[in-house]
């Protein structure tokens, strides 16, 4: 599936989240409104709202609280990414200069602050289950907080384990799935066992994402991949590829790598050896088949979800997640 196939299933309902996110973030303040409107103009993949709405077609009838949440999701996910540029010192997002790049960190972390208080306000708005959801949220805004953290802790260290690394794609990435799946299916009445499944499918999905992201980082850069690659090693993180290629080698050679990941910084003349190991061990092939059972018992989640063009779409999420480029 093409990811424009769904945007065209969900065009009418994304009309409204989308309609939701910009009155969301209207202000009187030039360069507040000035720099949403320059972020909104691209907006990315727009999976978590289009997650939410697949989920609450399928476990009902979406509501306007489903289309709330919906947008609360993304505007949650975008104020951390605005947060994370300033963490990370990133100097484009989606192809384009950061707010952090352009206007410097304090208004760059001000701005992910709007968007979180906006989201928020949504979600305070709600008709029905506010108090549950709000909940919710907060809850994943910890697991985020907690995954960047524990990521920033490890990297000085290099020791991360496998337990170590699905806690931090937990926090930093599928935990806003599972919320985004979880809070639709709130929204239409969804039974427990299918809010349940829901979450757990999310859950899934979006370890499944990261790990196929994390592949990305050690792939050829292309102009049909569309993003940068190698970020993630030169800021000394240890992720699914390389993981799986340490498992490979005996303690005392895994030991010398991880110690040449921790002085990356000092020495970046290791990068090349270190993504050369990655492929000699068979460490993306290795990542792609932990990323595909992880793809595989999402799908087994929806045998909860009744029958409906949602859950099909659904699926084909889910096999997308693992067959996209980029």
């Amino acid at each position: 599936m093409e990811i424009k196939e769904l945007h065209t299933f969900l065009q009418d309902a994304l009309v409204r989240v989308e309609a939701q996110i910009d009155a969301s973030l209207r202000s009187d303040v030039m360069l507040l409104d000035g720099t949403n409107r320059r972020l909104r103009e691209h907006p990315g993949k727009m999976l978590r709202p289009m997650l939410a709405l697949l989920v609450g077609g399928a476990l009902g009838k979406n509501t306007p609280d489903t289309y709330r949440f919906a947008a609360a999701v993304e505007l949650l996910h975008n104020a951390t990414l605005l947060h994370d540029d300033v963490v990370d010192g990133a100097a484009c997002r989606r192809g384009l200069p950061t707010v952090f790049s352009q206007l410097g960190a304090g208004p760059a972390v001000l701005m992910g602050d709007y968007w979180l208080v906006a989201c928020l306000k949504l979600i305070l708005g709600a008709e029905k289950h506010m108090r549950q959801v709000l909940e919710l949220f907060s809850n994943t805004l910890g697991h985020l907080t907690e995954g960047e953290l524990l990521q920033l802790e490890k990297t000085s260290r290099a020791d991360t384990s496998q337990a170590d690394y699905l806690r931090i794609v937990y926090g930093k990435t599928a935990s806003l799935f599972e919320t985004s799946a979880v809070s639709a299916a709130i929204s239409v009445n969804a039974t427990e066992a299918q809010c349940r499944a829901a979450g757990e499918f999310a859950r899934q999905l979006g370890t499944a994402f990261q790990i196929k992201d994390d592949i990305f980082d050690y792939s050829e850069p292309s102009a049909a991949l569309g993003k940068p690659v190698g970020i993630d090693l030169k800021e000394q993180k240890v992720t699914q590829p390389l993981l799986c290629a340490l498992e490979t080698v005996p303690t005392q050679e895994a030991d010398a790598i991880r110690a040449k990941v921790a002085r990356l910084a000092d020495h970046p003349e290791w990068e090349a050896e270190i993504r050369t190991f990655v492929r000699a061990k068979d460490g993306m092939a290795r990542a792609a088949r932990v990323m595909d059972r992880y793809i595989n018992e999402a799908l087994a989640c929806l045998e909860a979800f009744p029958a409906s063009a949602e859950k099909e779409y659904l699926a084909a999420l889910a096999r997308y997640v693992g067959d996209r480029t980029l």
